[in-house]
């Protein structure tokens, strides 16, 4: 079973790289949005909903991003994050009345997420931004969906049928992530809030944060660790750290 599952699995990245220019392409229009002082936003029901708010909950200390920059909203609202809420995805006029308290603008981009691309409250929260002048992606698990006819930047990750049939959660819900990743990670590096590769912007939140702080300041710098940890200390970020010093 296990074996099986896995090579289910290992089906999601080959869909998802057939699907890599249309994901540049959002990409693109996302960072030009960004760059002008616009934000992102990732609308989603249940599972879709749910990965939406934890790619948006992670960019801030990831990268360093004010809050608000990247926001995700689930059908049913927040409660709906650890239990489904009944009927929530069949409103299609709750999502633009959630993006409204928001005051979405055609500065911001809007991604609609839905594995089968006809969960009304994504459909009708994108067909009204598209009314609004906003710029609208999508990602979804079906081909020629009602939801990727409805955006102007539609990816459509074509998985196939789930291990167990209908539980999107799976094959799918993997594909929505790691799009995401693709999609966020790029849009962070090109707004320069990676250095190289590293995170030299994240939150020092904890103690591993902060020892993974002074190792970065450690390689760049190429001094020792006392030095580094007083570095951190006095400037409170490893960017700051090192662009003080050179």
């Amino acid at each position: 079973m296990l074996l099986n599952i896995n090579r289910e699995d290992a089906k999601v990245s080959l869909a998802i790289k057939k699907k890599i220019p249309q994901i540049e392409a959002l990409v693109k229009v996302i960072v030009r949005k960004m760059k002008k002082g616009g934000r992102l936003f990732y609308i989603g029901a249940g599972t879709s909903g749910r990965l939406g708010v934890v790619d948006a909950s992670e960019i801030p200390p990831t990268y360093g991003m004010p809050q608000g920059k990247v926001i995700g909203l689930i059908a049913g609202g927040d409660k709906a994050i650890r239990k489904a809420v009944e009927y929530a995805e069949d409103n299609a006029q709750q999502a633009w009345k959630d993006l409204k308290k928001y005051k979405i603008n055609k500065n911001d981009v809007l991604i609609g997420i839905a594995a089968s691309g006809r969960t009304p409250y994504v459909i009708g929260g994108v067909k009204e931004a598209r009314k609004n002048k906003i710029i609208t992606g999508c990602i979804t698990c079906n081909e020629g969906s009602e939801l990727a006819s409805r955006v102007n930047y539609p990816i459509e990750i074509v998985v196939g049928p789930e291990f167990v049939t209908g539980s999107t959660r799976m094959k799918a819900g993997t594909a929505q992530k790691l799009c995401l990743n693709m999609i966020s990670t790029s849009v962070m590096v090109q707004l320069g809030r990676v250095k190289g590769n590293k995170m030299v912007d994240m939150m020092l939140t904890n103690n591993k944060l902060i020892d993974r702080g002074v190792r970065m300041i450690m390689s760049e710098l190429k001094t020792d660790q006392a030095r580094a940890e007083k570095l951190l200390k006095k400037y409170g970020s490893v960017r700051k750290a090192i662009t003080s010093t050179k």
